[in-house]
């Protein structure tokens, strides 16, 4: 069937408006602050035409909002009644109202019946680059005249300059909303990539509790703090804690290496010297041309009957693990002589041993936060962990863990580098008549 040509015209007209007004949205205009540009504009179309009134205004579906207005006070928008702005807007050229009191495309407009009583009217199109009439830069006067020649090509001017600015800004918002959208993507793709090189969850080990954290200094750089918790045969348990050199991706390649070789080590030949000496071999035939090195504790627990754990710990140029015993009082566990890992031609590594009784915690923790600097500006130190652990009473790993990081939290931007966190403790015993705990 054959539509009439009469219904073509006003089909064709609401799909123009529609895209038009989908410009508008586009561009991001509407409802914006005052700014300094578009002020300029509008008093220099008032200027050049010598006019006591000019706006920059944007026609929006169902009413006219000015984005500037020079000589126009305590009106930012007005409905969108035909003859000036929502009829200048039909015009790719000019739009000029000698008399508007007279022309019939404006005499029932308000802003010439009404207290305004607008008599001249000039405008220029705001146009896009894809040919879309945005709203205009106009001038108005109440009394009847006409706009030169030259004065209606300033006009035109302005209004190019208009949409040459919203183009610029429009340039900037897309810009900055694809950079913050890459650097979300970025910042879920860090977490995620960080999620992997660490254990989701740590395993329950029978007769002791298991706690670790990781404290990221940035949202969006992959640290290379590591740990790890896992059985091995005859009941005893792996653990180890380090930091790798570096930061960023090559810093996750090394800490995803080192863990899985420590783990594999641990299977084959649980010493804990031993495992250090196989990861540091594999270090070096991996990054035989660009040496990376990391710092390590490993260790093996070893269940007693008593119910306390016999502890095998080995380090490799690491801080040392402390022991918060059951009284309060804490312990600096050292491996003398233990030196880096994959990058000294012999290196040694060296291990203690020792014991937990009902009541102790174990904490191994990174570099990040011994070296963080507390509100004077001091670094914390060894000495000033363990005084601040001695000062505070905790009970159990998820509970010594907490007071750690919340030491670090308190230390704010004073905490500088990443930190990781295992702590591991033996429950205390209790007789069934309430009578002191037993050690």
């Amino acid at each position: 069937m054959t539509v009439p040509a009469r219904h073509l015209e006003p089909v064709s007209a609401l799909a123009a408006e529609r895209e038009r007004l989908a410009a508008v949205r586009r561009y991001r205009i509407l409802d914006t602050p005052p700014d300094g540009t578009f002020d300029t504009i509008a008093s220099l179309a008032a200027r050049s035409c010598d006019a006591p009134i000019a706006t920059v205004a944007i026609v929006d579906g169902d009413r006219i909002w000015f984005k500037a207005a020079h000589g126009l006070h305590g009106v930012s928008q007005i409905d969108r009644d035909p003859g000036l702005c929502a009829s200048a807007i039909q015009h790719d050229t000019a739009y000029v109202v000698t008399d508007a009191l007279t022309d019939p495309r404006t005499a029932a407009n308000p802003l010439v019946r009404g207290e305004m009583g607008v008599r001249f009217y000039a405008a220029a199109p705001i146009t896009t680059v894809d040919g879309h009439r945005l709203g205009t830069v106009n001038v108005l006067d109440t009394r009847p005249r006409d706009a030169s020649e030259a004065q209606l090509a300033i006009l035109g001017d302005l209004a190019t300059l208009v949409a040459q600015e919203l183009e610029s800004r429009l340039s900037s918002i897309c810009t900055i909303t694809a950079e913050r959208t890459m650097r979300t993507r970025a910042e879920r793709l860090v977490r995620t990539l960080q999620r992997t090189l660490l254990p989701p969850a740590l395993p329950e080990v029978p007769g002791l509790n298991a706690a670790a954290a990781y404290h990221p200094v940035s949202q969006d750089e992959v640290g290379g703090d590591f740990y790890d918790l896992f059985p091995l045969d005859g009941g005893r348990w792996a653990f180890f804690l380090g930091d790798v050199c570096g930061k960023g991706a090559e810093a996750a390649a090394l800490t995803s290496l080192t863990r899985y070789t420590l783990r594999a080590a641990a299977i084959y030949e649980p010493d804990p010297c031993a495992a250090l000496g196989n990861l540091d071999a594999v270090l070096k035939g991996e990054y035989q041309s660009d040496p990376r090195f990391c710092t390590a504790l490993f260790g093996v627990l070893a269940p007693e009957p008593d119910g306390s754990f016999a502890v095998t710990l080995a380090g490799g140029g690491h801080p040392p693990a402390l022991v918060v015993r059951a009284d309060g009082t804490v312990e600096a566990v050292d491996a003398p002589g233990g030196q880096l890992v994959g990058i000294l031609p012999e290196p040694h590594f060296a291990q203690t041993g020792l014991r937990l009784a009902p009541g102790d915690a174990l904490l191994l923790y990174t570099d990040g936060l011994t070296e963080a600097r507390t509100p004077d500006g001091a670094m914390l130190g060894d000495e000033g962990l363990i005084a601040h652990l001695t000062s505070t009473p905790f009970e159990g790993a998820d509970n010594l863990l907490a007071n750690v990081h919340k030491l670090l939290t308190e230390l704010g931007a004073g905490v500088s580098d990443d930190t990781a966190l295992l702590a591991l403790s033996v429950p205390r015993r209790f007789e069934p008549s309430g009578q002191e705990p037993l050690r």
